[in-house]
């Protein structure tokens, strides 16, 4: 590997811990924001769904700049405005204005998350081998640094301003200057694009994917919305015990990513993901039926190392099945991505009203299953190179994002 191409993997795990940062620290001071603001308890789901609605109008969005723009200028530009869209969220004093500054943070997340996954597809494809779990290794450690970032603040009740600038006044010139060493690839050749279905997305194909990266994100905003209600309420934890879940489940989704990549190299994607698919579903089902907090916080302990590799080989998938039309692939893939999101919370809440929270964790434990039909849609194609993994491809490495 060449030194441009290690810059390049750096420079977009740092993209991706800021960005885990960035959505830790505003999701972790949802109560302070509503408190700030005023929020109704009727209202605040209006305000939490119309974030992941515009972060998929954004991905949509992504998928026709990306024709006429390389990745890596949205991600270069998106980011700060993701940064400083935090900042709006704490410094305003209306409602209306939180409501723009939400709106805006939510369009540019949708450009973001797309393309730094854009971005790690074709930086994986490149290396030829996987690389991809690093990455969104690196956001779940940002995502730790964001959320012990935000008990600090709520812990020494700093107004939310002075919580998310000091944060954004470090990242933002940090990943513009990052920015600069972003790789992208080259155009696919005529023959590899014409081995790919038809040369361009074909939603059939792609929908298997779609689905298992619902059924993920389903699986994590239950584990991120539900975890203390269900220790305290159901388990009968007490309060300070009850936040323990979600950070042994941000700290086991750190470490399956950092040994993920090994794991795939060793036995392939699908191997993996049917054995994270299994996992998971073991931790649901271990929560469920949990006679305490003690094998209740086992139980999401496995939902981390279970979840944790679903994501990323399901973005790296989309970039295998269509070689040359990655980036549109990933566009659409990714809004998926908040279909879970807005979809998951909801329906474990509705189900544990109706029926039992107990019984409501067997749904995504259902769903998750539903990976190991699809598991066949994450092997690699052999290739010319005689393996079963990533194929070498020329990247653009005369020069970083922006010609510099």
């Amino acid at each position: 590997m060449t030194d441009v191409l290690r810059r390049g993997r750096a420079s977009l795990a740092f993209g991706f811990f800021a960005q885990g940062a960035a959505f830790a620290l505003l999701v972790t001071r949802i109560p302070a924001i509503q408190d700030r603001y005023g929020i109704s308890d009727a209202l605040l789901p209006v305000f939490l769904a119309a974030v992941p609605i515009l972060a998929g109008a954004g991905s949509v969005a992504t998928e026709h700049l990306v024709k006429r723009t390389r990745p890596s200028r949205l991600l270069r530009w998106s980011q700060p405005v993701v940064l400083l869209a935090l900042v709006g969220v704490g410094a305003g004093d209306r409602m209306a204005g939180v409501a723009v500054a939400l709106g805006v943070f939510g369009l540019a997340v949708g450009a973001l998350d797309a393309s730094m996954n854009m971005l790690g597809v074709s930086l994986q494809r490149t290396y030829g081998r996987s690389i991809m779990l690093s990455f969104h290794a690196a956001y779940s450690l940002g995502g730790i640094v964001g959320a012990s970032l935000a008990w600090a603040g709520a812990h020494w009740h700093l107004a939310l301003w002075v919580s998310y600038l000091p944060v954004v006044a470090v990242l933002l010139p940090a990943t513009l200057v990052g920015s600069r060493w972003y790789v992208d690839a080259v155009a696919e050749p005529a023959a590899e694009r014409q081995a790919g279905p038809g040369g361009g997305v074909v939603f059939k194909l792609l929908l298997p994917l779609c689905l298992v990266m619902t059924f993920a994100y389903i699986g994590d905003s239950t584990v991120s919305n539900w975890s203390a209600k269900y220790l305290k309420d159901v388990l009968g934890s007490s309060e300070q015990l009850a936040t323990v879940p979600y950070n042994v489940y941000m700290v086991t989704t750190l470490a399956g990513r950092a040994i993920g990549d090994f794991g795939v190299r060793r036995f392939g994607a699908a191997a993996v993901v049917r054995l994270g698919a299994l996992v998971a579903a073991g931790g649901f089902a271990v929560v469920a039926v949990a006679p305490d907090a003690w094998l209740g916080m086992l139980g999401f302990t496995l939902l981390g190392l279970g979840l944790c590799v679903l994501v990323p080989q399901t973005f790296a998938a989309a970039g295998r099945l269509f070689p040359g039309a990655s980036d549109a692939a990933i566009a659409r893939l990714n809004i998926f991505n908040y279909v879970g999101f807005l979809v998951g919370s909801p329906l474990v809440g509705a189900l544990g009203d109706a029926w039992s929270y107990r019984g409501a964790m067997l749904v995504p434990m259902a769903l998750v299953l539903v990976t190991l039909v699809y598991a066949r849609s994450f092997a690699a194609q052999p290739d010319r190179y005689g393996g079963g993994h990533e194929r070498p491809r020329t990247a653009d490495v005369g020069r970083g994002s922006n010609g510099l």
